[in-house]
């Protein structure tokens, strides 16, 4: 995140968090206040400005600034784009993290909590969550972090924001989250890297291995001891390893790694998992996440 001086000459990590409703602005504001962060939820955008101003002088005991922001303030889509490019004109190093997930992982949640949405749309839920990702859209396109919430764990969100929020650790290395992921479920939306392994041995069609997944031994070693699996490793562990220090050379905090299957099960967790292995071996903080793992 982004760090300004206050007058007593202390760095201080401001972010705005928003994004569509229902994917986790309220759980993340909660993260970063266990951690020390001064927050506030709902700040009116014409309150942006001063209070950023006033900001300057918390106490030093503050980790830091989370506010969220977002369309449930009548004036949030009209006013802060423009407010946003002013800011960031200014020497305020503000960062804008927006969240998002599924329409039908959004569905749910409401179906779940029985909470209305806070955009008013006749009709279904469904409608109301169209129409809030068309509102957002320029928003979203602002942001430095768009994190899909879709299949995190709510242990695996909170990780996730706790390093995305934690003051002084993002300069000083990169953080790199490998996922998995099957195709036909879609492409990851916060990946900046994909690699198809589809073009791997199928385990999937191995009668004595379809029913494990990649966590299990015999899956990865059918997977990773292929012949065109190893070429393939360490190729790729070679463009990674040229790859990865000139994105953080570049000022690079988060790097996500999405690595595809078919069906997210088999060859895409075996390969996350040992390039996870093998990357912390060369002394990288790595998150692994397996997302269709589970998936039907």
């Amino acid at each position: 995140m982004g760090e300004r001086h206050g007058e007593n000459g202390r760095p201080t990590t401001v972010v705005i968090i928003t994004g569509l409703s229902g994917a986790g602005k309220s759980s993340a504001l909660d993260v970063l206040e266990d951690i020390g962060y001064f927050c506030i939820d709902n700040l009116p955008v014409a309150f942006l400005p001063k209070f950023l101003e006033l900001s300057r002088n918390f106490s030093p005991t503050i980790k830091g600034i989370a506010l969220v922001m977002d369309l449930r303030e009548e004036h949030f889509l009209k006013t802060f784009p423009g407010l946003y490019h002013k800011i960031k004109r200014s020497d305020i190093a503000l960062e804008l993290v927006f969240l998002e997930a599924d329409d039908q992982t959004l569905i749910r949640r409401f179906s779940e909590t029985r909470r209305k949405h806070p955009v008013a749309v006749k009709g279904s839920v469904a409608k109301a969550v169209a129409r809030e990702r068309e509102l957002l859209r320029e928003i979203r396109s602002l942001a430095s972090v768009r994190l899909d919430t879709s299949h995190f764990t709510i242990h695996q969100f909170k990780e996730y924001i706790r390093k995305i929020a934690t003051p002084g650790e993002a300069a000083a290395k990169l953080n790199i989250s490998l996922l998995s992921f099957g195709f036909r479920n879609g492409v990851p939306l916060e990946a900046d890297i994909v690699m198809d392994v589809r073009f791997l041995p199928n385990p999937y069609f191995i009668e004595e291995l379809k029913a494990f997944s990649g966590l299990d031994d015999k899956v990865r070693d059918y997977v990773v001891e292929h012949p065109v699996s190893r070429r393939f490793l360490k190729q790729f562990l070679d463009l990674l390893r040229t790859l990865i220090p000139e994105y953080r050379r570049e000022g690079k905090s988060y790097l996500t790694l999405a690595i595809g299957c078919t069906g997210g099960r088999h060859r895409s967790v075996a390969i996350v998992n040992h390039l996870g292995r093998e990357l912390e071996k060369d002394g990288y903080e790595i998150s692994l996440v397996h997302r269709d793992l589970k998936a039907e």
